[in-house]
């Protein structure tokens, strides 16, 4: 019988307050984060993290002390494993890029596991080379670094999934089918910004959350059982220093929206799970500013979850991967990819 290990990748999360400085160090010591030399990344890391350390452990405080990120991940997990029971024996790890467990250990958890196959399998369904690519080059080192030699597949997005798509889209139209007003609502599809220099030199990351939230739309549109939505927005959240970010941001959107008289409903589109950036940034300090600015209606869809079309479309990512001849794929299973030649900065291009 054949033995398949699937690592889950994700960000993962301080597991108390004291984490908080060293997770924040791994981040920003990682220079898909910041591209500096090494022993200046290194200086700079140190610097950041015992700065923004006190603002970052209020954060966790109004969600108890600690990331939910690896438990969340946990029960994804464990519902993937369960769809996966045709395959023989399956096994699906979690892999965290800059909390514990972390590449080095489950590199030696999946090699004493003997599989025959490994797929690599990011919960980030839009790829970025600061997520994705970091995450996979970083198994690449752990799994050298430990001899681990079993043949492997890794997907690096699946922006437009059918089950990612059709999750997302019964929480949006659960959301709008309790809307009461006499306005259609505006939807806002979220997605955690970048520096734009970063999209400029080529990463795929904005064009794939715009298939995204398009496909969203789409599905809605079709489904005569589905409100339709005509008023919707790509706007991004979380931005952090100097640098200039993609735009729009969550913040003007939600002044717009009130300047219009609309209600808003929020939408997650690039976050699979519950973490700091929807429990604090959208569910406390965006539902504030809308209150501030006189939104008459703020309402944010919960992520996917285990949501059971979401699970399914990881399955079939993991059964394409397997099927499928190269080492790298967008999910299509042939090796193929979705974006554009102008992002240069797609894994298969580079």
């Amino acid at each position: 019988m054949s033995r398949v290990a699937v690592v889950l990748f994700n960000l993962g999360g301080p597991d108390g307050l004291s984490s908080v400085r060293p997770f924040l160090f791994n981040l920003f010591n990682d220079a898909a984060i910041i591209g500096a030399p090494a022993p200046i990344r290194w200086c700079l890391a140190q610097w950041i993290s015992r700065r923004r350390a006190p603002i970052a452990q209020d954060i966790y405080r109004q969600i108890g002390g600690r990331s939910p990120l690896l438990e969340l991940t946990r029960e994804q997990a464990g519902a993937l494993e369960t769809r996966l029971d045709g395959l023989g024996d399956v096994r699906v790890f979690i892999c965290m890029r800059y909390w514990h467990p972390m590449s080095d250990e489950i590199a030696r958890e999946v090699k004493a596991y003997k599989p025959d196959h490994v797929v690599l399998l990011p919960l980030y369904p839009q790829y970025s080379g600061t997520t994705s690519g970091s995450s996979l080059k970083d198994w690449k080192r752990a799994a050298t670094k430990v001899g681990l030699s079993a043949q492997t597949q890794g997907v690096c997005c699946y922006p437009t999934d059918d089950g990612w798509i059709a999750a997302q889209a019964k929480l949006v139209s659960e959301a709008l089918s309790e809307h009461r007003g006499d306005q259609a609502p505006r939807v806002l599809f979220s997605a955690h910004g970048l520096p734009k220099k970063v999209v400029t030199g080529g990463d795929p990351y904005q064009w794939q959350v715009e298939q995204t939230a398009k496909g969203v739309v789409e599905h809605l549109n079709n489904n005569p059982a589905t409100p339709d939505v005509s008023d919707w927005v790509v706007c991004y959240q979380s931005r952090v220093g100097p640098l200039e970010w993609i735009g729009p941001s969550t913040e003007d959107e939600l002044a717009r929206a009130a300047a219009d008289g609309k209600a808003v409903i929020v939408v997650p589109i690039a976050f699979v799970s519950e973490h700091s950036e929807t429990l604090v940034e959208l569910d406390i300090e965006y539902r504030e500013e809308a209150d501030k600015l006189g939104v008459v209606n703020y309402t944010r869809v919960a992520a996917v979850g285990t949501e059971p079309d979401f699970i399914g479309g990881l399955a079939n990512q993991v059964r394409k991967a397997l099927s499928g001849s190269a080492e790298l794929s967008c999910g299509l299973g042939d090796g193929g990819r979705v974006c554009p030649a102008i992002h240069g900065r797609c894994p298969l291009s580079e």
